[in-house]
């Protein structure tokens, strides 16, 4: 489990989209917003192909660190 206290994001890989077809790509990176009442719930908030945070299922994703220059790019 990820201490999300720590960072105030990170980022995850989505390794299937099973349901969400056309909310997430399999393989995309995708920024997670740290939410503690979600991760009791095995979800992580996640901005999505729409642009906003939705909650899904944590099975979903592998968090990755990402090099700081990298983390900086992605964030635009």
């Amino acid at each position: 489990m990820i201490n999300t206290k720590i960072k105030e994001h990170f980022f995850a890989v989505c390794i299937q989209n099973d349901g969400f077809p056309a909310s997430l790509e399999k393989m995309k990176i995708y920024e997670i917003i740290p939410d503690e009442i979600a991760r009791k719930h095995n979800q992580y908030r996640v901005v999505d192909e729409s642009g906003e945070d939705y909650l899904y299922p944590d099975e979903l994703f592998v968090v990755i660190d990402l090099p700081e220059a990298v983390e900086k790019a992605v964030q635009g």
